[in-house]
């Protein structure tokens, strides 16, 4: 029997997360090492997935398949391609950085009236998050990954209502008002799309009898599962409004700035650089695997949507005053880019759309741990009240200003490349769209850019003056992920041969072709082609 890799990766974090809340309240720290542990395990865990998985392969590889509930069809099925191996990379990477950023982050106050939760139980819910996402990448069964894509919202909804940010302008009470909020809207608006795929989910077993995702496509391919195409578009529709929600797509992107802004820094990274994360995967490997010809039917309208979202939040981006709510609107404009790229249904775009998923959640990590260490120092969110913070932290203003760079796709960063691989795939089958998009550049050059100068260049702001450089665990923190943003954009090609063999996969799912080139080109051998 082989040995169950990818079972043991998602179970790991999730028997630290039990480890460490049932550590005792009085040991803090044992359960902070405790959980960095264990994310460093995973982590190994994700390093091995990828090492054993060959990209010229099977398209599902270290697959493991039991029955699970047979009367209903559903099995515990687990398999990677290539992108759910670079996305399960991205989570187990990410989450050691989250544990060290938040070491202090749920330490009760002494000044408080009221405390803080368990230390033990916010890292015990982030490794329990680490442990749904990386089954979510795995599961080929589509019962089996609509239990966990729903489950993880419990862990959330405690992360960001009971462990909000500190640096809140208002009372004791407003601030707790404000949390509960922001964690029910998040609950709400993603519990909403989990019905309505609910829904569409027994739809597919009645019409295909099973929920095996392998099985269903390869009946499509044969011809051998006969799918009305109104049924079809009905259940894309399902999957596809509980993905965008997730995603987050414009108009059902209003939970986003809420939760990201009153969750703590580490937070409000796991909830973009890697729940969100989830929503977009699923485009990729349900929407387009199951449903093609509705896929099809539906890119103009999603286009569209994904336009708005990119500059609609680039927009809004841009007259932010709290520097947490501003990376969150730069968020929902980067996920439209995410979303362009996968339904410009070329291998350029989707390639471009999955290296953009990583890149994002690195450039987002890199901005937002960085802007948590700057808050936590100052006290406030408000962008007012900073300057001239470059003279008194050069080390904090300039990893600020990399990750700053990164986010806006400086050539030389790791984004650069994704965005750029979007644009070509998008020209090449939508011209006026890929023009449309090119927009959100220009304006996410405005908001990094003001950004900085507002809060590190200037005259030092008396608040400011005795401001703290980056300390040893903050620069362990944030090196490391500097350091991916440079390597990955000058050597991307670690990332597409892998994930190139998957893009064209889901480009044979839904019968598509790269645009051949309309500009007649001179050949070797003196002739013109096309």
């Amino acid at each position: 029997m082989n040995f169950p890799l990818l079972t043991v990766t998602a179970a790991v974090p999730a028997v630290g997360a039990i480890l460490t809340a049932a550590v005792p309240a009085a040991r803090r720290t044992a359960a902070k090492w405790l959980a960095l542990f264990f994310s460093l395990a995973t982590l190994a865990l994700a390093v091995l997935v990828a090492v054993r998985f060959e990209p010229g392969g099977d398209r599902y590889q270290l697959t493991e398949s039991r029955a699970w509930i047979p009367d209903f069809g559903v099995r515990y099925e687990l398999g990677v391609d290539g992108i759910g191996v670079v996305l399960i990379g991205l989570t187990a990477l990410l989450i050691p950085f989250v544990i060290a950023a938040g070491w202090h982050d749920a330490d009760p106050l002494e000044t408080s009236s009221k405390r803080w939760r368990p230390t033990q139980g916010f890292f015990a819910l982030i490794l329990m998050v680490e442990a749904m996402v990386i089954i979510s990448f795995e599961a080929t069964d589509v019962f089996l990954f609509y239990i966990f894509f729903e489950a993880m919202l419990i862990p959330m909804y405690f992360l960001i209502g009971g462990f909000g940010d500190r640096a809140h302008s208002g009372s004791d009470e407003n601030a707790a008002a404000q949390r509960s909020y922001a964690a029910v809207k998040f609950l709400l608006y993603n519990l909403v799309g989990g019905l309505i795929m609910l829904a569409a989910v027994i739809g597919l077993y009645v019409v295909a009898g099973n929920f095996s995702l392998q099985e269903i496509t390869a009946a499509r391919a044969a011809g051998t599962l006969d799918m009305a195409t109104n049924t079809e578009r009905l259940l894309f529709l399902g999957f596809f409004f509980a993905f965008a929600v997730k995603a987050p797509l414009w108009p059902l992107q209003t939970w986003l700035p809420n939760a990201m802004g009153e969750s703590t820094a580490p937070v409000a990274v796991l909830i973009t650089a890697v729940v969100d994360k989830v929503g977009t995967f699923a485009m990729l490997r349900f929407c387009l695997g199951l449903f093609p010809d509705a896929s099809k039917w539906a890119t103009p309208v999603i286009l569209v949507l994904a336009l708005i979202s990119i500059v609609y939040g680039a927009l809004v981006a841009v007259g932010q005053r709290d520097i947490k709510r501003l990376v969150a609107y730069a968020s929902i404009s980067h996920f439209g880019f995410i979303i362009l790229g996968i339904f410009a249904m070329t291998s350029q775009g989707q390639s471009g759309a999955t290296l953009y998923m990583v890149n994002h959640g690195l450039s987002t990590a890199a901005l937002m741990l960085v802007a948590g260490f700057l808050i936590s120092r100052r006290g406030s969110r408000l962008i007012a009240d900073y300057g001239g913070v470059q003279k008194v932290a050069p080390v904090l203003a300039g990893t600020f200003l990399i990750g700053g760079l990164a986010t806006l796709s400086l050539p030389g960063l790791a984004p650069f490349v994704s965005e750029f691989l979007v644009l070509v795939g998008t020209f090449a089958r939508y011209p006026v769209v890929g023009i449309v998009a090119t927009v959100g550049i220009v304006l996410a050059a405005l908001y990094t850019l003001v950004l900085y100068q507002r809060t590190m260049t200037g005259p030092v702001k008396e608040e400011v003056r005795t401001m703290p450089d980056l300390r040893l665990r903050e620069v362990l923190v944030v090196a490391p992920l500097i350091a991916l943003l440079i390597g990955l954009g000058v050597y991307p090609k670690v990332l597409t041969d892998i994930v190139n063999p998957a893009v064209e996969h889901t480009m044979s799912d839904v019968k598509q072709t790269d645009p051949k080139p309309e500009v007649a080109v001179e050949a070797k051998n003196g002739e013109e082609a096309k």
